[in-house]
Formats: C-alpha cells, structure tokens, sequence
C-alpha cells in the first residue's frame, strides 16, 4: 500500500495529461474528417491517424526525445522535475498540481514542460484510435434524416454538429474513452522507462522481474478497482447522453 501510494500519483498524473493529449487531438479530428469525407482533410487525418497509430511507442518516444531535447532543446529530458528545483511540497503526489497548489510557478511551469513529451507518445495511440472511432461514429449519425432536416433548416454547422450529431454518436466514443483511460492508468511501461517516469508501470515491471509477489497481486488489484470505476461512471453517463437510458 505505502508503494502504490508513492508510485501510483505519477500514473495518475501522465494518465490525465495523456488523455487530454488524445481528447484534444482525436475527437476534434475526427469531427472534421467525417465533415469532409473523403476530401483532402478525411485524407489527410486518416493518414496521420494510422501513422499515429502503427508507431511503436519507443521508436516514437526516443526519437522525440532525441529530436525535442538532445538536438533542438525545446523540452527538457527525462524525468517529472529539473533534479536543480527543489521539489513542491507533497500534497497529491502530482508535482504540476502540488506546485500549482502551492503557488511554486517555476516549479510548476518546469513540471508541466517535463509532462508534455511522455505525455504526447501515451496519448498518440490512444488520438488516432478515438479519432478513427469519432470518425466512424459521426458519419453514421450524419447519415440519419434529422441531421439533414437540421441542415435544410438553415441552422449552423456548429448547431447541427454539436446539438445534433455528436451528441447522438456519443456512446461509442464514450465507451472507447472508458477504455482508453482504463488502459491509461494501467501503466505505461515503454513510455515510464524511457522518461524515467517513478510511475506504478516501471513499479510492475521491476516487480515482477524480482518475484515480488505481494507487489504484483497489489498492482493486479488497483487496476480491476480502476476498470470498474471508470466501467461504472461510463454507465452512468450513458444514461445523461440518452434519455431512453433509464436505470432503476
């Protein structure tokens, strides 16, 4: 127990930003290639999502990190904080939000620099698979006759996309982030290695590798709690996006 709390904070806090990461890239994709099926766009996000999507995790993450870091020097290296800063109190165990609950800005601006790179190779695959399931979800939906009775009444792109179809195609993508998050928080082995991440997958892996049997039984167990959380908060929400859902 006194492991998972200390390791388990960071999986948390690369999960979130690796998740965002995928929201902030995916669904917006998605949306805007099944508005333009197959033009240039749909093309063009189909093509980055299945190179997204086929890279390994360690190609992708060593070549960024010697890209970004050894030779442009735009992101820091490995690592959750600059080993010259004198950590944020421990409050979550999350060093971004730990420096922005104590107000350490340089801390915090140092942390969140630190957190952009894994947390854009975590999130790559995970932004190519929800944007190909966005895609899929929401042309299916624009296909339907009150989205083109919602175009011939003159309403806007954005009412008619939001309002109508998404809202609509939004149980699909909902169980897929379920899922996502689920795995997100699981650990990252590959993406903790390489950037050096003290998080609850490099804790499994090292682990298992040393027979530490109560270590890997504890781990085992926080991940079904976490897939069952996030199982149940998805049912639930089910029932807030389609009013047919009803739950005794």
């Amino acid at each position: 127990a006194e492991d998972l709390k200390e390791f388990f904070p960071a999986t948390l806090e690369l999960s979130l930003a690796a998740f965002l990461v995928a929201v902030l890239l995916g669904l917006p994709a998605g949306i805007w290639a099944a508005l333009r099926q197959n033009r240039p766009p749909d093309l063009l996000v189909r093509l980055f999502a299945l190179l997204l999507g086929s890279t390994p995790v360690f190609f992708l993450a060593i070549f960024l990190l010697d890209l970004l870091h050894r030779q442009m020097g735009l992101l820091p290296g490995p690592g959750r904080l600059d080993p010259y800063l004198i950590p944020p109190p421990r409050i979550t165990g999350m060093v971004t939000l730990d420096a922005l609950l104590v107000r350490d800005w340089v801390a915090f601006r140092d942390a969140l620099l630190h957190l952009l790179l894994p947390a854009f190779v975590l999130g790559s695959a995970s932004a190519a698979l929800l944007a190909r399931m966005t895609r899929a979800a929401m042309l299916e939906v624009l296909s339907q006759d009150y989205v083109r009775t919602a175009w011939a009444k003159g309403l806007s792109e954005r009412r008619v996309v939001l309002g109508h179809a998404l809202k609509n195609a939004a149980l699909p993508i909902l169980t897929l982030l379920g899922g996502l998050m689920g795995g997100l928080l699981s650990g990252a082995v590959l993406t903790e290695t390489i950037f050096s991440w003290p998080g609850l997958g490099r804790y499994v892996t090292q682990s298992a590798t040393s027979l530490d049997f109560p270590a890997v039984m504890g781990v085992t167990l926080l991940v079904g709690l976490v897939y069952s959380l996030l199982n149940l908060v998805v049912d639930l929400l089910y029932a807030l996006l389609d009013p047919r859902i009803r739950y005794a």
